[in-house]
This record gives C-alpha cells, sequence and structure tokens, in this order.
C-alpha cells in the first residue's frame, strides 16, 4: 500500500513530528507500506528524530504573499499527487489550510486527517481563535475519517467519521529508575499554552520547602526567553534549570523522580505517556483533553484542576515527601502505558487504511 503523508516538515522537536517519525516508520519497516511524506519548503531537512530508510521525502516550495503562497500551496499538492497516486492520504497539520485539502485536491482517494492539538488551542478566547475553529468545524465532513489521540478528543468535534486512535510510545518500558534523584522534570517547548508561568509560581510554592529538589525542563525556548526570566523575578532561578529538547529524552527521565505537566490544553500529552514508560508518577493538570485519559487520579499520578496553582503545588508536595508513594505510583505508570506500545497503536492504522482502501 502506498500512503502520503501531507505535513509542514518534520525537522522540528514536537510531539507531532515524534510520532510521524514512529509511525511512519513502523509501517514501512513492519508492514510492508510505501511511505511517502510531503513537507514545506525543505523542512525535511535534518529531522531531528530518526526516520526509517525505507521512506521517501519529497518537499514543495511555497511563500510570497498569502494569495502567492496559498495558490503555491494548491499547485504543489496537486503535483505531488498526482505524482505519487497514493492509496491513502493522511494529512498531519494543525494549521487552517490543511482542513480544505479534500476540496484542494478534490479526488476519490481516502483523505484521512490527523489531529494532534485540542480545539481549545485555536480558540483561545479571540474572535480570531473562535473564526478558526468554526472553520475547521466546517471542513470535517470532507475527509474519509477524522483521526483523534482520546475519546475526550471526540467530544470537541461534531461529525460521524470521528474516531480516536492514540500516539505510539516513541521507546520501550524502561526499567531501572528508582526515583531517587530530586529532581521534577516537564517537557515541551516555551508556549504560552505550555503554561511554564503557572508552573514557576507552583515551585515557588515547593522550593523554600525543599531546597534540595530541582524542576528541569527541556523544551525549544523562546526569542524573549519569557519564562527564563520570570524563573529570575520569583528567584528560583537556582533551582530551575532550562534545556534545548534533546533525542533522548528517555535518559532525562530515568534521572528524575516525578514529571509535571502544566499545559492550558494538549491534545494527548506525549510526554505524560514517555515519562510513564520510564516510572515516573506524573502531576498534571485535567486540561482540555488528553490527561484525563491517560493519568488515573490517585492510581499512578495526580489531575489538578486546570491552572489550579496550589493544588498542583501540593501534589508535587505529597511525591517529593514520599519515596513509597512515588515508586508505587511509577510502578503503575509503566504498567498504564503498555497500552501505548508501538505494536499495538499502529496495528490500528494498518486496520484503518485497509479498510479505506477496500
Amino acid at each position: 500500500m502506498k500512503l502520503l503523508y501531507i505535513t509542514n516538515g518534520i525537522n522540528g522537536a514536537g510531539g507531532l513530528e515524534r510520532v510521524l517519525s514512529i509511525k511512519a516508520s513502523y509501517l514501512a519497516e513492519h508492514y510492508n507500506y510505501e511511505v511517502v511524506i510531503l513537507s514545506l519548503n525543505n523542512n525535511d531537512d535534518n529531522p531531528f528524530y530518526h526516520f526509517s530508510n525505507k521512506i521517501q521525502f519529497i518537499n514543495i516550495s511555497v511563500g510570497g504573499n498569502p494569495i502567492t503562497y496559498i495558490l503555491s500551496y494548491i499547485k504543489g499538492i496537486r503535483n505531488i499527487v498526482n505524482k505519487v497516486k497514493p492509496d491513502v492520504i493522511s494529512v498531519c497539520d494543525d494549521g487552517l489550510k490543511a482542513f480544505y485539502i479534500p476540496k484542494i485536491l478534490n479526488t476519490k482517494i481516502p483523505i484521512i486527517y490527523e489531529r494532534h492539538a485540542s480545539i481549545a488551542l485555536n480558540k483561545n478566547g479571540s474572535v480570531k481563535g473562535n473564526l478558526i475553529a468554526f472553520l475547521m468545524q466546517s471542513q470535517i465532513k470532507f475527509f474519509s475519517k477524522f483521526i483523534v489521540l482520546t475519546n475526550s478528543n471526540t467530544k470537541e468535534w461534531s461529525g460521524d467519521n470521528i474516531i480516536a486512535i492514540p500516539n505510539p510510545l516513541s521507546f520501550e518500558l524502561q526499567v531501572g529508575n528508582s526515583l531517587n534523584e530530586k529532581k521534577v522534570i516537564a517537557v515541551g517547548s516555551h508556549s504560552f499554552n505550555k503554561g511554564y508561568d503557572l508552573l514557576l509560581k507552583a515551585w515557588k510554592e515547593i522550593v523554600f520547602q525543599y531546597p534540595d529538589w530541582e524542576l528541569t525542563i527541556y523544551g525549544k525556548t523562546d526569542v524573549n526567553k519569557q519564562f527564563v526570566r520570570l524563573a529570575e523575578q520569583l528567584k528560583i532561578n537556582d533551582k530551575v534549570k532550562f534545556y534545548e529538547p534533546v533525542v533522548n529524552i528517555n535518559d532525562k527521565y530515568l534521572e528524575s523522580s516525578i514529571m509535571v505537566l502544566s499545559s492550558r490544553s494538549e491534545g494527548f500529552g506525549m510526554v505524560l505517556i514517555e515519562a510513564m514508560a520510564c516510572g515516573l508518577p506524573c502531576v498534571s493538570f485535567d486540561c482540555p483533553s488528553g490527561p484525563r485519559d491517560i493519568i488515573k487520579n490517585g492510581v499512578n499520578g495526580y489531575l489538578v484542576r486546570a491552572e489550579d496553582i496550589s493544588a498542583m503545588s501540593e501534589k508535587i508536595k505529597w511525591l517529593i515527601e514520599d519515596i513509597k508513594l512515588r515508586q508505587k505510583m511509577g510502578n503503575n505508570a509503566r504498567e498504564n502505558v503498555k497500552r501505548y506500545l508501538p505494536e499495538t497503536i499502529v496495528k490500528q492504522w494498518d486496520s484503518l487504511f485497509k479498510s479505506l482502501v477496500k
């Protein structure tokens, strides 16, 4: 089967790129799919994550003013589809333009859309955000299938073609973490949506009571280094360390004892299942929509009310104070995420693709 993925690029360090590298590679290596990945403006150069050498990479050039950009995008997409002649097309792009690909192509080839973010990311309380969310919703019916990541995500959209397939784990289950290291870890880019302003304020309530503990944050920093400066303003910068993204993030989880997710919204929460695979208990805001489908509150971690800084601080303190609780929840976490192993998740994708071709 020939499968064409359409995305903006694969050289970033985000969750979309990481998941695509796992799924596409697994389909090529284990199911003998002929996989082609289409990117924009050479954004397939130097991918951050590993992709199978069986995958073919193609890119189109787009740019200029908005009209020129859209016209070059339409022309490029059509030309590649006519050249590749895929059996199935999968769109992996959280931007508005991707929702119009069925209309752009006007083809009988099955087209699916993979949604990696919560609709809350687009709405964000603004008129523009609500308009974008409305336009996205209006296009769902034109896809053969609209794929979200959790059962909670299915409630954000309207349509009879919506199904949930979670993300696969990016590495094997890890053992040997005693959870003795006095480190709390957070992973994700420095954006408003990741809520590091909330996390740093929660950490301020912790750090003076437990001065021998450290918060480490791995993620691409923003130009203004807003969170680095906030840590300085809160006078906790000596207990917070910021690092750029790393490929071997599992090594960093294994050097930590607690994982924290402070996002305002998540499509899934890839970092949660990665941390759990390394035996870490997790503390997360109950944001829309992914964490509540992954964390069993009080069993393998804690879910606290969205943006409740004091509640997050309290739960982190509980885990800091009780190593036996950390270890019990960590063991439960490792067991819980076995349901996300690639051999389980990619099998669902294979079944979906074959059903669409039939």
